[in-house]
């Protein structure tokens, strides 16, 4: 039986009330490029009253350089490497929205680390929408700078797709405004935080 508390936080979306359930873990956005971590992230963090936080933007703050250049020069590797310490780093600074990666929950140490430091939300979207929305932007994405772009995102889909989908919370990204996608994720929190199932999970 849901409590009238509940029922209300279900209702408002409260953000007072996600808070306090939340405490001082953070709020981690994983997903393929493409679904719109940072855009989304950003509007959340605002709504909730929580700052928002990029871990591309800090990676390349702590390396003085573009991820793109990271690639180039150091090699994957190197880049996983430093993404998963400045992941670990941040989910001390909780709480906050962190949007991380495509391939950040790879890594199994940094999936431990959100299990226990934060409340994952995996922004999952079709491939025909992660195609349409990257093609304008393919230089800024190291993974995609193979000779058939859209074979390796399928590929890196199919893998991944497994380790998304064990996020505390799946929301569906969509051809919709971001806005709504945030009131989706509110709701999807307060039921998760609550102890109730999510609607659709």
């Amino acid at each position: 039986m849901v409590d009238t508390a509940t029922q209300k936080d279900h209702e408002n979306g409260s953000s007072p009330a996600i808070l306090a359930r939340l405490g001082d873990r953070s709020i981690v956005l994983i997903g393929m490029m493409g679904v719109g971590k940072s855009s989304i992230g950003r509007r959340l963090g605002s709504r909730l009253g929580v700052p928002f936080v990029d871990a591309d933007t800090e990676i390349e703050r702590a390396a003085g350089m573009s991820i793109a250049d990271i690639f180039a020069r150091h090699g994957e590797a190197a880049f996983r490497s430093g993404e998963a310490r400045v992941i670990a780093r941040l989910l001390n600074g909780g709480p906050q929205v962190l949007a991380t990666g495509g391939g950040a929950v790879m890594n199994e140490a940094t999936r431990a680390l959100i299990k226990e430091r934060g409340v994952s939300i995996w922004l999952s979207a079709e491939l025909d929408l992660l195609l349409r929305r990257i093609s304008k932007r393919k230089a800024e994405r190291p993974m995609l700078q193979t000779d058939d772009p859209a074979a390796t995102l399928r590929d890196l889909l199919t893998t991944r797709q497994p380790i998304y989908a064990q996020a505390d919370i799946t929301v569906q990204s969509r051809d919709v405004p971001h806005d709504a996608i945030v009131t989706e994720i509110i709701e999807a929190l307060t039921a998760f935080l609550s102890g109730s199932p999510p609607r659709g999970q």
